[in-house]
């Protein structure tokens, strides 16, 4: 049986910025869908991230600093629920489609080296597996679209419903039902066993960055970098 035709999990950040590096969660998301495309399962956060949410953040998501200290739960304990939320879907074989999964993953690691708690991969004793990236696969199997990539844009393309875009659920929901429909459409990837198509996405996003990063170089920044690993990005000594 494809994956198209199983149940699928989704995972989804609204954060601080847009830097893995230094940058913190403010909201999180863990859901399941259905291959009817129907949650049965969700959970949520609303963490308090210890830091001010800059204005820009805010105006994305809507949750502010004084919301966040108001009803957010401290970080620490949520990354800890959060991390292990993310591990039982991978224990389980359930796929695990993350939009930008470099992004929201590598931040995920981050934050728990912050806190001093064993990460996704500590936790596995492997690397996540197997991940499905919407964003890295739409680039794969139509690489020449001229538009956005963004999530609502690849809901518009593939006729999928977001409302309350930015927030983490419905982003979360929306990316699973995405990538359903990508794999419905391409069945070059959607015939794929999930092995393969996590180790296609290694390879798919690596050529990606290195397109990238030649064109950042060309047009705007001689000395840009872009990084190559995929789902999570080395952590810096």
């Amino acid at each position: 049986m494809s994956w198209i035709n199983g149940p699928l999990a989704a995972f989804d950040l609204e954060t601080t910025g847009t830097d893995v590096e230094s940058d913190r969660i403010v909201t999180a998301a863990v859901v399941r869908l259905e291959p009817d495309g129907a949650v049965s399962a969700e959970r949520t956060w609303l963490l308090d991230p210890g830091v001010v949410i800059p204005e820009q953040a805010s105006a994305i998501h809507g949750i502010s600093t004084d919301h966040a200290r108001r009803h957010g739960v401290p970080a620490s304990s949520a990354i800890d629920e959060i991390t292990q939320a993310v591990v039982g879907v991978l224990h389980s074989g359930t796929p695990l489609v993350v939009m930008n999964a470099r992004y929201d993953l590598s931040l995920l690691d981050r934050e728990c080296r912050r806190y001093r708690l064993k990460s996704i991969s500590e936790r596995l004793g492997v690397e996540p597996s197997p991940v499905i990236d919407p964003l890295v696969i739409d680039k794969h199997v139509d690489p020449y679209r001229k538009g956005k990539r963004a999530l609502h844009a690849l809901c518009a393309h593939y006729g999928v419903s977001l409302e309350d875009a930015h927030d983490a659920r419905a982003d979360a929901v929306a990316a699973a039902r995405v990538v359903r429909r990508m794999g419905e459409q391409h069945q070059c990837v959607g015939a794929m066993s999930l092995a393969r198509l996590h180790d296609l996405q290694v390879r798919a996003a690596a050529v990606q960055s290195v397109s990238l990063q030649a064109y950042l170089r060309r047009t705007t920044n001689p000395a840009a970098i872009v990084e190559a690993a995929w789902p999570v990005i080395p952590r810096s000594r």
